[in-house]
């Protein structure tokens, strides 16, 4: 009987655990979010020119641009706090930049350390990734060529150096979580567009 109460208990944690980590993915403090109003320039019944997303108290949480109803240039993400939460650049719709994400501590106004650094080419990875643990040390520095991992070098949170075979793992859970996260943020602009009717 211990055992199986155990193992419940485990099950349990784990759920709250997984929980926790989907919510984590997701914009922070999205889903305790008021209601956003979307502004911007319309050309043609489309999205054309500056955007911005913003709380009803006035809280800016999205700035950008579009071209033609095509993401342009840099969009800019802030948590409901205020802290810069990613910058992600686009040309002609998809990634091409360098994306650039920060940790954040609960409901801080300024983020605490920097999360990654990923140059993008045409919406895919393309250069040297490089990412963060929270504590500010080196997480990973992964090699893309046209999406597609070539090198791969990475570290425990106490600095300790991991097997090549480690690091191209751990290079592909990075992947899976921050294309997840950088999902979630897009969807928000894509669920806020202006109205251009």
């Amino acid at each position: 009987m211990v055992g199986a109460a155990q193992g419940l208990s485990r099950r349990i944690a784990c759920a709250l655990c997984a929980a926790a980590c989907a919510s984590a993915a997701t914009f922070p403090g999205e889903a305790l979010a008021q209601p956003m109003t979307a502004t911007g320039a319309c050309r043609d019944g489309v999205p054309n020119g500056m955007y911005e997303l913003r709380t009803p108290d006035g809280k800016l949480r999205v700035a950008g641009a579009f071209a033609m109803a095509r993401r342009t240039g840099t969009f800019l993400f802030w948590t409901p706090a205020g802290a810069r939460i990613a910058v992600i650049p686009y040309e002609e719709d998809a990634r091409s930049g360098t994306v650039a994400t920060w940790y954040v501590r609960d409901r801080a106004a300024t983020e605490s350390s920097h999360r990654l650094e990923a140059p993008h080419a045409a919406g895919l990875r393309h250069g040297t990734s490089r990412s963060w643990y929270d504590s500010g040390r080196p997480r990973g520095e992964y090699d893309y060529e046209h999406g597609r991992l070539v090198d791969a070098r990475g570290w425990t949170e106490a600095g300790v150096a991991l097997s090549a075979s480690a690091a191209r793992a751990q290079a592909e859970r990075d992947l899976r979580r921050d294309d997840s996260f950088l999902g979630s943020l897009e969807r928000l602009v894509a669920g806020h567009r202006p109205r251009c009717s």
